[in-house]
């Protein structure tokens, strides 16, 4: 997981962008024992910014017992998470006729249906979330 990917990620999800030492500990935490999706994410994101530094390149402040997002740290990560943009599409050469078979519904392969392993991962995620919506509400 990396740390620093991860910061932006929680103090991006608070409205103000500023969260207390107590909770970030806490959502790094849950983030932390989330699993691999988690932490693959961040070395994916980390991997378009390799010289990420949030303190030296003024992307995260220290306020008065938590830290806060600034704008270019909000800039940064938008362009972590941005798609790579796609090649344009290259143009076929008109042709007359078709040549290849026509392809009816009922002869395309079923859609493949998600496995019970993504089911109970999606639950986790899903009740993860939910825990630390309630442990915000109740911090209110």
């Amino acid at each position: 997981m990396n740390f620093q990917v991860t910061v932006l990620k929680i103090l991006v999800s608070y409205s103000d962008g500023f969260a207390l030492m107590e909770d970030l500990k806490r959502d790094m935490a849950i983030l932390a024992t989330s699993g691999r999706e988690w932490a693959d994410r961040t070395k994916r994101l980390a991997a378009r910014v390799p010289d990420l530094d949030i303190f030296s390149q003024g992307l995260v402040e220290r306020i008065s017992g938590g830290w806060q997002i600034t704008a270019n740290g909000r800039a940064v990560l938008e362009f972590m998470e941005a798609r790579p943009a796609a090649p344009e599409p290259i143009q076929a050469p008109f042709v007359e006729e078709a040549t290849a078979p026509i392809v009816t519904p009922n002869q395309l392969p079923p859609l493949p249906q998600p496995t019970d392993r993504a089911k109970r991962r999606r639950e986790r995620r899903e009740r993860r979330r939910e825990a630390r919506e309630r442990a915000r509400a109740n911090a209110s």
